[in-house]
């Protein structure tokens, strides 16, 4: 399904999106790949939702991306006697391992590896950031604290721990359940939370296996800290600014998405700008013109793809969501000044054949009056090269892999075609004439560029690069076969 804008669109769904109608609306509407949460929602009902994304995709032709975020360890304070205590600014409070409840003087935080890593000073954020303490002293087994933002605690609110590196994995039991469930399923990508350093990245690609591409959520300092490092390991990146915007001082948030945004252009690897964007419209038809902005600041950075989360999952205005981020991204995209800016911003190492071939196809395309580039593509990783280039006509990622169709769905101005399997340059011309036409890119008088490998189906071999004909009868009249 041709889209009149190159950035992607992620719909989560919910209680509010999970009919085989309401999927089908949301993808013509304008959302790209479906997030499935691994939070809410047994595994049946997440494998409907799967069966029914697929069925919409058969249908309606083309291709869905699918994500699965996993959860992630959730820290959760005990509960109290009386469901709920107010704690005043100033006044002492203790959490430990004490099974009993709670009162306004402690709580319980059945979490060892919490009180294993604090030190002195630390702080910790309690129901997203609204109650903050800070560790006075501490042991294997309690930390004597002092109020420093007062408020009102209850039973199992959130705690984070900002200030230091927690001895934990970022895949728990049930996550790695929930990893094979999903890989089994056939979704495309994998979102890992509770990212803190690469080592959590591998583990979750061990478990894979290459069944399905692994996307780190940067929420936490010590994942903006390590960036560079997860990055290298990471198949894609989220941003996820709502966890970020609790653990760090919120002015901070957006240096680090440009930052991060960029750093993963450079490295042709998609990113996504995650959490309220369309906050408002959970309950509202409209949005505020802030979320309008911040939603075309992220489109503005070059972002692959902005995400709908309780908008589209639990909103009343899912439709209504999708159709306004949709209706921003093709506004900026058509301003000069969003050329301008992802033009300037267009800073890669080139430093094989394949980033040669691609920055040429650029060059050329944007040079001359050709209609798209049509990229040969096994593993996806030509069509990211070129996506990383930001050109400024379309990119047809030619692949005879439906996983990687799947997993190109979340890249920056792809349009991916399933082919079949081919072994001869002429044929790849060929085949990409024909998409470039049936796709609605060029008709048979224009030009197109295609890039492709050879040998092929060999990862990593683009070396061909040729402007080409949409007219079958032009491209090899003597042995059009």
């Amino acid at each position: 399904m041709r889209r009149s804008r190159n950035v992607k669109i992620v719909a989560t769904l919910g209680p509010a999106s999970d009919s085989y109608d309401m999927i089908a609306t949301l993808h013509q509407t304008g959302a790209d790949v479906f997030r499935l949460n691994m939070s809410h929602g047994t595994h049946d009902e997440i494998r409907e939702k799967h069966r029914i994304i697929r069925e919409v995709e058969q249908n309606l032709g083309g291709t869905i991306g699918i994500l699965a975020d996993l959860q992630g360890p959730k820290l959760r304070v005990g509960v109290f006697a009386n469901g709920e205590e107010d704690l005043q600014e100033g006044a002492p409070f203790r959490l430990d391992l004490d099974r009993a409840e709670g009162d306004a003087t402690r709580v319980c935080l059945p979490h060892p590896e919490i009180f294993a890593a604090l030190q002195p000073g630390a702080s910790l954020l309690v129901n997203d950031g609204k109650i903050r303490l800070k560790v006075i002293d501490c042991s294997a087994d309690h930390a004597n604290c002092e109020v420093i933002i007062g408020g009102t605690i209850s039973n199992r609110k959130g705690v984070n721990v900002p200030d230091v590196v927690l001895p934990l994995a970022a895949l728990s039991d049930k996550d790695r359940a929930d990893l094979e469930f999903a890989c089994e399923l056939g979704v495309d990508w994998l979102a890992l939370s509770f990212v803190q350093r690469p080592e959590d990245v591998e583990e979750a690609r061990a478990l894979a296996a290459g069944r399905a591409a692994i996307l780190s959520k940067i929420e936490k300092p010590s994942a903006v800290e390590r960036f560079d490092d997860i990055l290298a390991v990471s198949d894609g990146i989220m941003v996820a600014r709502g966890d970020l915007g609790v653990e760090l001082p919120v002015q901070n948030v957006p240096p680090i998405q440009k930052r991060l945004v960029r750093k993963c252009r450079t490295a042709a690897k998609p990113v996504i700008v995650a959490t309220q964007m369309l906050e408002s419209m959970i309950e509202s038809p409209m949005p505020t013109r802030a979320e309008v902005s911040d939603v075309a600041t992220a489109i503005y950075e070059g972002a692959d793809a902005v995400m709908l989360s309780a908008e589209s999952a639990a909103g009343s205005y899912p439709v209504e969501a999708v159709k306004t981020m949709d209706r921003v991204a093709t506004e900026v995209e058509q301003d000069p000044t969003y050329t301008q800016i992802i033009e300037a911003s267009r800073k890669a190492d080139r430093n094989t054949v394949a980033d040669g071939i691609v920055a040429a196809a650029r060059e050329i395309a944007e040079t001359t009056d050709i209609k798209a580039i049509a990229c040969y593509t096994q593993s996806g990783a030509t069509a990211l090269l070129t996506a990383r280039e930001r050109p400024r006509v379309p990119i047809i990622a030619m692949t005879s892999s439906k996983e990687t169709a799947g997993r190109l769905a979340l890249s920056w101005g792809t349009t991916c075609v399933v082919t079949d399997a081919l072994s001869r340059f002429k044929m790849a011309v060929l085949n990409a004439a024909r998409a470039a036409r049936s796709e609605g890119f060029a008709g048979p008088e224009d030009l197109i560029v295609v890039t492709a490998g050879v040998p092929f189906n060999v990862p990593g071999t683009t070396n061909i690069l040729r402007v080409a004909p949409c007219d079958e009868r032009l491209i090899y009249p003597a042995d059009p076969e």
